[in-house]
């Protein structure tokens, strides 16, 4: 009894560490995910579950090292990469990368984040998302404006639970085959025309921009190396708890629509027609989810953004630094222009989230030679399991991505 209460004291002791990881979720986990999580279900079932296992598994693993990375040695991966090279000329190209990937790309991100969480807000109240795009933006730069990250942190842990307890449910009362569905998540297949799609899982999970965006938020946490263990803790159950977010969507999306001709080309679709299925609360329901991802990932996609490229170019990363706040302000305004003007993210999303599945293995790369460096991390670099394991991600990443590119130029 007492060491059932003592495990049970632990548990609780390793979700009060919930932080820097959750924001990483709060971050994969925006319209991306739901719109391309609908579609992988409403178009093949339960067969590209294996996906978002792999996806989960990938995180899991490059984020363990990037906020070691930022606990040991008080860097950013964006500092880690200028200081990491000698040669001019690879110090720059790494730099380039940074500011040109992940600046642009979190710009990219930030008006499909807001159109998604607009999309949610339209179900709910039928007022056009050109209006609830600009507001929501206007909300999210309030609250980054306040340059409060225990406050932001907070917000963002409170929105992933709230995504957790819509989306998981929303799962559960559809009745799902569980037997297809751990094939599903055991099996890997790819279907005819899903390497796209497949691409897309993966790239909305196993993010760029959040190896960044998690190195240096570790260090407003955990100030040396004894924050290492309760780190790890935050990740795997941060991390896992985004999976089972995405898991219950493509779930859902599969018993409701799989084979049933209904045509899904949007999460706000599937939010609408879960209503003969769920009753006249679904609608409202995964509304106000879709609500809660385009916020969460429309505050974390800027800060990203400031985050990388202020460690790139060896800047403060300070709330209160006026470089530091221009970056995230202008990701932001260009999300909130372009939501204003009536841009359709949804084709825009998916190939973004592609796009990332290939830019994915370029950046774990340099991760990867990052922590290899004895001179930086002592004996916190990383371990030959480690090694293995993340190279088997880039592995996997590149098949895909070599695929993906190979399918678009019609040589498969």
């Amino acid at each position: 009894m007492e060491k059932s209460i003592e495990k049970k004291k632990s548990f609780m002791e390793r979700l009060k560490t919930m932080g820097p990881a959750a924001i990483v979720t709060a971050a994969f986990i925006g319209p991306g995910t739901v719109t391309t999580s609908s579609l992988a279900g409403a178009g093949y079932g339960y067969a590209l579950l294996w996906a978002m296992v792999f996806s989960v598994f990938a995180t899991i693993i490059l984020q363990e090292m990037s906020a070691r990375l930022g606990i040991v040695t008080r860097m950013g991966l964006g500092e880690a990469l200028r200081e990491q090279f000698e040669n001019p000329v690879m110090k720059y190209v790494s730099i380039f990368l940074v500011i040109s990937a992940i600046g642009i790309g979190c710009a990219a991100y930030e008006t499909g984040n807001i159109l998604g969480g607009a999309l949610g807000l339209k179900a709910i109240t039928g007022v056009s998302m050109n209006v609830w795009g600009p507001i929501m933006g206007i909300g999210a730069f309030t609250l980054l404006y306040t340059g409060s990250y225990k406050l932001i942190e907070k917000v963002l842990i409170g929105l992933v639970v709230l995504m957790s307890l819509v989306f998981i449910t929303t799962a559960i009362v559809v009745s799902p085959d569980w037997g297809q569905i751990i094939a599903g998540m055991l099996i890997p297949s790819v279907p005819k025309g899903s390497v796209f799609i497949v691409m897309a899982l993966i790239g909305t999970t196993v993010v760029p921009y959040n190896l960044f965006l998690h190195s240096s938020a570790v260090q407003e946490r955990w100030k040396d190396a004894s924050g290492l263990s309760e780190s790890r803790s935050d990740i795997l159950i941060s991390i896992i708890l985004g999976g089972l977010i995405t898991l219950s969507i493509i779930i859902t999306a599969s018993a409701a629509f799989f084979g049933t001709g209904i045509g899904i080309k949007s999460a706000g679709d599937m939010a609408k027609q879960l209503e003969p299925l769920l009753g006249q609360w679904a609608k409202y329901f995964f509304a106000f989810g879709l609500f809660s991802a385009g916020l969460s990932s429309s505050i974390t996609a800027p800060l990203a953004a400031a985050y990388a490229t202020s460690g790139a170019l060896g800047w403060k990363k300070d709330f209160k630094d006026s470089r530091f706040k221009a970056v995230w302000m202008i990701v932001l305004i260009i999300g909130i222009i372009f939501s204003a003007i009536g841009l359709k993210p949804i084709s825009a999303i998916i190939f973004a989230q592609a796009a990332n599945g290939i830019l994915l293995p370029i950046v774990a790369i340099f991760l990867l030679y990052v922590m290899n460096n004895k001179k930086r991390l002592g004996k916190y670099v990383n371990s030959g399991i480690t090694n293995l394991l993340g190279s088997i991600v880039v592995l996997v990443a590149i098949g895909l991505g070599l695929r993906s590119i190979l399918k678009v130029l019609g040589l498969m």
